[in-house]
C-alpha cells in the first residue's frame, strides 16, 4: 500500500472555491470484475463477460451527460470508473448519482465499477496548471489502459469520449485501446440500435443550445443549501413537496410535523402563480417562505376551465401562503408532450428548432425541446426529460427520448398514461424466462417428490375452492371450510400460492417483480409482475391440477367460532372447483346454476356434490359473517368506492363499462383474506419485532371530514367522526328510504377523506402506530395475493423464516435491516399509488371511447340522471351512476350566462345572477330562480372535450333540474346501458368481419403490439382500432360503412 496525497479543489455552497488536500492510499490488488482476470482478484458479486468483442470504458464527460444512453441494456461490458462516478455525484448531484449507482448495481445491466483513483497503477496525479477536465480524461484513459494490460490483452478496450482532443491525443498511443466518441461508437458498433441514435442526437441538440439566448433574470435565484438548511431549523423556511392544481394556477405544500406547532400551517402553505414557484415543478422538494398576511390568499373554491379567471370571491378563507426560495431535490421524471402547430408559437419559424412542447400533464410547463423533427412530429405524443431549468429562461430546457405515436390513437394514449405515472413494463427477458420452470404439452412440469414430502398434503383430505371475477387467470387463493371433531369444530382454511418457492430472492425475476411491485390492471388489459408461466399457469390454483400452496388454517369452536389454534405452513393443494362470483352467488341463493367441473357427472353424483359445495360456502358465509361482525364492533369501515370495469367480448372487444355489482359473497372472500392477512401480520411481527412489513392506514384528520359532515347535515344527518366506530354507526344510521344513492354518497365522501394505507417497517413505527383505521384491527399486512403484489411476497418469505425460527432450524438467509425494509416499502408504496392512478387514468379513457364521435344532442346514450354531492361557487359536482362517473356541471358561463330551469325542468342559458349556500345554489333570470339542493337527481347530457395536447375529457352539461327519466325505476342494468351494450356489440361484431378479411393483408399484431402485449391471452389492438373507427361513429355512417365494405 502506498500512501500519497490527493488535493481538491471544491466549491463551497456560498460559492467560494475551497482546496482540500486529503491522505490518498493506493493498492496493487483492485478488483478488475472481469471474468477474463489471470490475477486471481477478489471479483464478488457481478463481473464482466469474457465472450465479448471489447470492453467499454466512458470519459467522464459522457458518464455525466449521456448516461441515458449507457443505461442500454444492449450495451454490453461497460466499465464505469471512480473519477467519473464522482464527477457524476459532484456536478449532477444526490439524484442522478443515486441513478448511476443502482444502475451499476442492477444484475440486469452488465456494467461494473472500477476503482481507479486506488489502484496504484491506474492512479494519475494531477499535474500543476492542468484542467480537472483533462485530469479526469486523462485518468480514465490510463484505467482503460490498464485494464487492456491487467487482461494480458485478452480483451480490447474502447473508450468513449465527446472531447475531439482526447480523441487526437489518446486514439493511437496503446495497441487495443482506442479512443473514439459517442456518435463514432453507436455507428461503428451499435448501427441498428436506433433508440439510442435518436437520444444521442437529441441530447446533442439540448447540450449545444444549453446556454440561455437571455442573460436578464425571468426569476429570483435560489438560496445556497446551507442558508436553506439553517433556515428550515430556525423556523423562518418551511420544507416541504409541491404539490400543483391541475385546474388552477396554484400549488401547495405539505407541511408534515409542522401542523401540531402551528394551526395556521394545518392545511399547508398555497404557492400562487409561476414567479412565486420559482422554476419548482409538480413533485419537487421545496423550501418557502411565508409571505406577509396581508398578501395571503385563499383556494380556489369555483369549479374551473381552462380560461377563467379566479376572484376573490370564488376563494375559499386567506391561509398561509408563500414563494419558493430554493429547491433541495429536484423529482423531474420522463414527461409526454405534444408539439403543436406550426403557426401557435412564435418561436417556431422556418430558421429555428427549438420548439415549446406542451406536455400532456397539465400541472408541468411547457418544455423547451431542440429537435430537427418539428414538422414531423407535430400531433404526435413524444417522451421528454428536463434537462435544466435556469433563471434567465421562462421554461426548462429538455430533450427527446423517444416519439410514442399519434396522439389520440388507443396504443399511443395507453402509453401515455404509463410513462406518465412511471410504469415502466418491457417484455420479459430472455434471461429472466430461464429461470422459470417448464410447462409444455412435450415437457410438463411435475411436483417434487422431495417438497411434496416437506409439505402438509391437502389434497384427499380438503375441499379446496376458489372464488374469483370471471375470467380470471391468476388465481391466487382458495378457500376451504370442514367440519371436525364430530361437529364440535371447524377448520377454515385459507390458502395462497407459493409463488416464493419459484421466485427466487434476488434473481432476475424477483429484481423485475420488485421494480414493478404489482401488476397494472388497465380498462382493457394488464401487465403482470410475473412471467405468464406463474401467473397464469403454475403459481396460479387452477381447478383439477395439484399446486405449492401457503396456508393459514383456524380450528374454531362450531358453536362460537372462537379460535381454538392457528396452523401456518407449505401445503399442496388441488382445487376442486374455480367458481366466480355470480355463481358461487346463485348457488348460496338456491338458484339454479351449472357448474362446469360438475357437468359430465351422472345425475345422483353431481347433486350430493353440488349439496357439499353449496354446504361449505354457507358454512363459509356464516364464519365471514361473524368475522364482520367482530370488526364492525370495533369500528370498521364500510367505504364506498366508483369502481367501473370495461366489458370485453370473447374478441376483446369494448361492450360497455360497468359499474362493479356487490355481492354478498364478495365480503365473504374479503372477510376470509383480511382474516388469514391479520394472523400472519401477528406472527410475523410477534417473530420479528423489528423486521416485519405491515400496512397500517393512519386516523384521516378531522378537518378532511367537513364536506361530509356539512352535507350529512343537510339532509338531516348527524356524521360523527370522532373515531372510526362513530363513523361507522353514524353511516349506518344515514340512510334515506326514499333515496338509496345518498347513503352511497355519504360513503364515497368519507372514501374521499381517508388517508391512504401504507406499507411500513415495524422497526420505524411505534407499536400504537400499527393500527389499521378503516378495517379496525391492531395488526395487518399483504399475504393472499403474491401474484400480482411483490409486498405479499416479502411477507410470504417473513413467514417462512418465522417458521424457520419456530421449529429451530437456520435457513442461511439474513433478513433485510429495517432501513431496506423501509426503503423497500416506501418503493412499493410508490408503486401502488402510480397503478391506482393508471387504472383511473385508463378508464376515464374509455368512458372517453364511448361517447366520442357520439351526437350528444340526438344520442340518447349521451343523457343520463346524476347526483348532486357538491355544491361550488359556480356550479356543481355531480356522479352518474350508469357510468360511474363524476364531473363538473356549470351553471354559471364565461359570458356571465347562468343556467335557468322552465316549468317542465328543461334549462337554457340566460342572461341573470347567481348566489351560492353550503348546501345549494340559485340562478335567478327572467324566467324566474331554479335552485340545485346537495343529493338532487338532475339529467345531464354528457359529450366529450377534446384537445390534442391533453387527454380528452367528459363534458356535463344540465338540460334538466329533473331525473332522468323519473317514472322508470333506477335497476342496477339500465335501458340505456343494455342497448348501449348490443349496439357497441353489434357494430364489433362488424369490425370483426371487416378484419377478418384483412387479416391476409397485413400482419396480425403490430410491433407494438408484441412489444407490449403480456396477458396470456392477446390484445387484439388492431381490432380494437376497427371498433374505435365504427363502434363510436353515428349509427347511419357506420351502416354505410359497413355496406361499403361488403
Amino acid at each position: 500500500m502506498i500512501k500519497t496525497e490527493k488535493i481538491l479543489h471544491l466549491k463551497s455552497h456560498r460559492g467560494r472555491k475551497v482546496r482540500v488536500v486529503r491522505e490518498h492510499y493506493l493498492r496493487e490488488r483492485i478488483p478488475c470484475y472481469s471474468s477474463l482476470c489471470q490475477a486471481d482478484c477478489e471479483n464478488d458479486g457481478k463481473v464482466l463477460p469474457g465472450d465479448l468483442t471489447h470492453y467499454v470504458v466512458p470519459d467522464v464527460g459522457v458518464v455525466v451527460d449521456f448516461l441515458e444512453i449507457l443505461e442500454f441494456r444492449e450495451l454490453q461490458g461497460v466499465v464505469f470508473t471512480q473519477t467519473a462516478c464522482q464527477a457524476v455525484q459532484h456536478s449532477k448531484g444526490r439524484r442522478q448519482y443515486n441513478r448511476l449507482r443502482n444502475l451499476i448495481k442492477d444484475p440486469r445491466h452488465d456494467c461494473v465499477l472500477f476503482a481507479n483513483e486506488f489502484q496504484e497503477y491506474s492512479y494519475c496525479p494531477r499535474e500543476k496548471g492542468e484542467s480537472q477536465e483533462k485530469w479526469q480524461t486523462r485518468c480514465v484513459y490510463s484505467a482503460a489502459v490498464w485494464y487492456h494490460t491487467h487482461l494480458a490483452g485478452m480483451m480490447d478496450v474502447v473508450m468513449i469520449t465527446e472531447d475531439q482532443d482526447a480523441v487526437a491525443q489518446f486514439s493511437s498511443l496503446n495497441a487495443g485501446v482506442y479512443v473514439i466518441s459517442v456518435q463514432d461508437f453507436l455507428q461503428n458498433f451499435w448501427p441498428e440500435l436506433q433508440a439510442a441514435h435518436e437520444l444521442y442526437s437529441s441530447i446533442s441538440q439540448a447540450l449545444q443550445e444549453k446556454e440561455s439566448e437571455s442573460s436578464q433574470k425571468e426569476y429570483t435565484e435560489h438560496l445556497p443549501a446551507e442558508i436553506l438548511e439553517a433556515g428550515i431549523k430556525s423556523g423562518r423556511y418551511i420544507k416541504g413537496t409541491l404539490n400543483i392544481n391541475k385546474h388552477h394556477d396554484e400549488a401547495s405544500i405539505m407541511t408534515e410535523g409542522l401542523s401540531n406547532k402551528n394551526n395556521d400551517l394545518s392545511w399547508g402553505v398555497l404557492v400562487c402563480g409561476n414567479k412565486n414557484r420559482n422554476r419548482a415543478v409538480h413533485g419537487d422538494t421545496v423550501v418557502v417562505e411565508l409571505l406577509p398576511k396581508s398578501e395571503w390568499r385563499g383556494k380556489v373554491t369555483a369549479l374551473s376551465e381552462e380560461e377563467e379567471k379566479s376572484g376573490e370571491e370564488n376563494e375559499s378563507k386567506p391561509m398561509p401562503t408563500g414563494r419558493v426560495v430554493g429547491i433541495l431535490q429536484r423529482n423531474w421524471r420522463d414527461y409526454v408532450v405534444t408539439f403543436p402547430p406550426r403557426d401557435a408559437t412564435q418561436s417556431q419559424s422556418r430558421n429555428s428548432q427549438r420548439i415549446l412542447a406542451i406536455p400532456w400533464d397539465r400541472r408541468i410547463p411547457k418544455i423547451r425541446i431542440s429537435t430537427q423533427q418539428a414538422d414531423a412530429l407535430q400531433d404526435h405524443r413524444v417522451v421528454v426529460r428536463i434537462d435544466s431549468w435556469e433563471s434567465t429562461s421562462l421554461y426548462p430546457n429538455g430533450h427527446s427520448v423517444r416519439v410514442l405515436g399519434r396522439a389520440g390513437e388507443l396504443e399511443t394514449e395507453v402509453q401515455t398514461i404509463l410513462i406518465e405515472n412511471c410504469i415502466h413494463v418491457p417484455p420479459f427477458s430472455d434471461a429472466q424466462l430461464r429461470e422459470m420452470p417448464v410447462n409444455s404439452p412435450e415437457k410438463p412440469w411435475r411436483m417434487d417428490p422431495v417438497q411434496v414430502a416437506e409439505r402438509r398434503d391437502l389434497r384427499e383430505t380438503h375441499l379446496v375452492f376458489s372464488i374469483d371475477p370471471r375470467g380470471c387467470e391468476d388465481v391466487d387463493d382458495t378457500l376451504s371450510v370442514r367440519s371436525i371433531d364430530g361437529g364440535k369444530l371447524l377448520e377454515l382454511g385459507v390458502h395462497i400460492a407459493d409463488v416464493t418457492h419459484f421466485v427466487t430472492e434476488g434473481s432476475l425475476t424477483d429484481l423485475e417483480a420488485r421494480m414493478r411491485s404489482t401488476t397494472y390492471y388497465l380498462a382493457d388489459r394488464r401487465y403482470d409482475m410475473l412471467p405468464a408461466v406463474l401467473s397464469a399457469d403454475l403459481c396460479s390454483l387452477l381447478g383439477g391440477v395439484d399446486r405449492y400452496a401457503m396456508s393459514v388454517m383456524w380450528e374454531l369452536d362450531a358453536q362460537t367460532l372462537a379460535v381454538n389454534k392457528v396452523w401456518y405452513g407449505r401445503t399442496v393443494i388441488r382445487s376442486s372447483y374455480q367458481l366466480h362470483y355470480e355463481l358461487a352467488q346463485a348457488l348460496l341463493n338456491g338458484e339454479p346454476a351449472e357448474v362446469p367441473e360438475l357437468a359430465q357427472l351422472e345425475p345422483e353424483e353431481k347433486d350430493a356434490k353440488l349439496a357439499e359445495l353449496t354446504q361449505a360456502l354457507e358454512t363459509l358465509t356464516h364464519v365471514a359473517r361473524h368475522l364482520r361482525a367482530q370488526r364492525d364492533r370495533g369500528g370498521a369501515l364500510e367505504l364506498e368506492g366508483v369502481e367501473v370495469r370495461a366489458q370485453l367480448d370473447e374478441q376483446r372487444n369494448i361492450t360497455a363499462l360497468v359499474p362493479r355489482q356487490p355481492l354478498e359473497v364478495h365480503e365473504t372472500v374479503a372477510e376470509c383474506m383480511i382474516y388469514a392477512n391479520h394472523w400472519v401480520a401477528r406472527k410475523i411481527q410477534e417473530t420479528f419485532p423489528h423486521q416485519a412489513l405491515l400496512r397500517r392506514h393512519p386516523p384521516p384528520r378531522q378537518e378532511f371530514f367537513s364536506q361530509l359532515v356539512e352535507s350529512g347535515k343537510a339532509v338531516g344527518f348527524t356524521i360523527d367522526t370522532r373515531t372510526n366506530k362513530a363513523l361507522a354507526d353514524s353511516l349506518d344510521r344515514a340512510v334515506d328510504p326514499q333515496d338509496q344513492l345518498v347513503n352511497k354518497m355519504l360513503r364515497m365522501m368519507a372514501t374521499t377523506a381517508m388517508s391512504q394505507a401504507l406499507y411500513f417497517s415495524t422497526g420505524l413505527e411505534s407499536q400504537d402506530q400499527y393500527y389499521h383505521y378503516g378495517l379496525a384491527l391492531d395488526r395487518y399486512t399483504h399475504f393472499t395475493s403474491p401474484i400480482r403484489r411483490y409486498a405479499d411476497m416479502v411477507v410470504h418469505r417473513l413467514l417462512t423464516a418465522a417458521l424457520d425460527v419456530e421449529r429451530g432450524t437456520d435457513s442461511g438467509k439474513s433478513l433485510a435491516s429495517n432501513k431496506e425494509l423501509e426503503e423497500l416499502a416506501q418503493h412499493i408504496n410508490n408503486k401502488n399509488r402510480a397503478a391506482q392512478r393508471a387504472q383511473k387514468l385508463s378508464t376515464v379513457l374509455f368512458q372517453c371511447l364511448y361517447f366520442k364521435e357520439r351526437d350528444p344532442q340526438t344520442d340518447q346514450q349521451c343523457v343520463a340522471d346524476a347526483v348532486v354531492y357538491s355544491i361550488r361557487n359556480n356550479g356543481l359536482l355531480v356522479f352518474i351512476p350508469e357510468y360511474g362517473v363524476k364531473g363538473p356541471v356549470y351553471l354559471k358561463n364565461r359570458e356571465g350566462q347562468v343556467v335557468s330551469a322552465g316549468q317542465d325542468g328543461s334549462c337554457e342559458w340566460q342572461s341573470g345572477s347567481l348566489r351560492h349556500h353550503s348546501d345549494h345554489i340559485s340562478t335567478t333570470s327572467s324566467c324566474g330562480t331554479s335552485t340545485f339542493r346537495l343529493f338532487d337527481h338532475i339529467t345531464v347530457r354528457i359529450s366529450v372535450r377534446s384537445t390534442s395536447s391533453h387527454a380528452d375529457s367528459l363534458n356535463l352539461e344540465v338540460i334538466s333540474n329533473k331525473p332522468h327519466r323519473s317514472a322508470e325505476p333506477q335497476q342496477p342494468h339500465s335501458q340505456g346501458r343494455s342497448q348501449l351494450v348490443q349496439e357497441v356489440v353489434r357494430l364489433a361484431e362488424e369490425a370483426h368481419q371487416q378484419a377478418q378479411e384483412k387479416a391476409a393483408r397485413r400482419p396480425k399484431l403490430s410491433r407494438e403490439e408484441r412489444e407490449f402485449s403480456q396477458s396470456k391471452t392477446p390484445n387484439l389492438y388492431s381490432l380494437l382500432e376497427e371498433v374505435r373507427e365504427l363502434a363510436l361513429m353515428d349509427l347511419d355512417m357506420a351502416a354505410q360503412v359497413c355496406v361499403t365494405s361488403a
